[in-house]
């Protein structure tokens, strides 16, 4: 007997990638560690990926909750393109299930009608240049889910000289993760916690292979990457905690790759904490400048100390940031810090103060 295919999963979808077929009959998504096993008609833990007949398919293939152009600094990444402006789309759903989520409207839904904006990979790619962006960021939800999409439109806009970049929470199985990584030219990667307690109880998942996907793109690509932090009160913000995650950067990753520690605000389902004081941001930033990290920002506050870019050889100010928007600007076109010639790790050319795209958040629409 066949079984029913739900309404909502008839017509047409994007075939997906990674999966096989098990012996008991069931297919298996391999594109995450969930390894979530299908029966006809069953849906993923990420609700976009789902078993149509014998295949998986991508339900979110083209389809987005809406475009909008932002300073790069918001995804955040202060060492790629600063003060650039980056077109910024996402889809629905999302393969985590975090209890704090701050895009919870779109990431944790299962209502496709969200999905207001259709874009063809072309279309994003264009849209971006009469924008006059420098990349594409492929972020609000997580682009591993709609890896398809997101490779497919990296493709493009890697056609019209535009970049991109994957804002991301890391959970990603190893085959996809070089395919996807393949095509990105920078991430942010979202290190929620670092304790398993935390990654099981607050989102569903498991830190291991966030932490494998920061080490691949450390040793194994040119992709450049940032790494963001938001600290809870009382859950993932003790000192004992930040310091081991400070350790583990220094010592798998280095201590060029910039680390974000941002500031929680009461949201989805955790509004009875408050928001993070500014005074944990800043003590978490010391710490991990003590372990040896060169680039630590603090974020979701203004902070111009805990975001400015020092020279880690002269100790010069080299940007100094209040939220999202730069004050000065001192690198060279190369990324050399004026006064030593010290190289500052990261994607950097030639500012012009005036033409910085600083705090604005523009929506706009993208003709398919």
């Amino acid at each position: 007997m066949t079984a029913r295919i739900p309404e909502d999963l008839r017509g047409e979808h994007h075939p997906g990638r990674w999966w096989h077929a098990l012996d008991d009959g069931r297919i298996q998504c391999d594109l995450c560690p969930r390894d979530c096993r299908l029966h006809e008609g069953q849906r993923g833990a990420c609700f976009v990926r789902a078993r149509v007949g014998d295949r998986m398919v991508l339900t979110t293939y083209g389809r987005s909750s809406g475009f909008c152009v932002d300073p790069i600094e918001k995804k955040p990444l202060n060492h790629f393109l600063p003060g650039s402006a980056v077109f910024s789309f996402g889809t629905a759903g999302c393969n985590l299930a975090c209890k704090f989520c701050q895009n919870w409207d779109i990431s944790k839904s299962r209502d496709m009608d969200r999905l207001m904006d259709a874009a063809s990979p072309e279309a994003i790619a264009q849209a971006a240049k009469a924008s006059g962006c420098r990349s594409v960021a492929f972020t609000y939800n997580d682009p591993v889910i709609f890896a398809e999409y997101a490779m497919d439109a990296a493709d493009a806009c890697r056609e019209a000289g535009i970049e991109t970049v994957a804002v991301t929470a890391g959970y990603i199985s190893p085959e996809p993760r070089r395919e996807f990584y393949s095509k990105m030219d920078a991430a942010n990667v979202d290190l929620k916690g670092f304790t398993d307690d935390f990654y099981v109880k607050l989102t569903g998942a498991k830190l291991a292979p966030v932490l494998d996907t920061l080490a691949y793109l450390r040793h194994e690509t040119k992709v450049w990457f940032e790494i963001t932090t938001l600290l809870i009160p009382g859950r993932n913000d003790s000192p004992e905690e930040i310091l081991a995650l400070s350790k583990w950067c220094a010592r798998e990753l280095g201590p060029d790759v910039p680390l974000h520690f941002t500031a929680f605000h009461p949201d989805f389902k955790m509004t009875d904490l408050p928001p993070t004081p500014a005074s944990t941001l800043a003590r978490s930033r010391r710490i991990a400048m003590d372990e040896g990290l060169r680039y630590v920002y603090t974020g979701n506050v203004h902070d111009r100390e805990g975001g400015t870019t020092f020279c880690p050889s002269c100790g010069s100010s080299l940007v100094v940031r209040d939220w999202h928007r730069i004050e000065s600007y001192r690198l060279t076109a190369d990324g050399h810090c004026p006064d030593c010639d010290t190289a500052i790790p990261g994607r950097f050319d030639a500012f012009d103060m005036q033409r910085q795209f600083g705090r604005r958040r523009i929506p706009v629409s993208v003709r398919r």
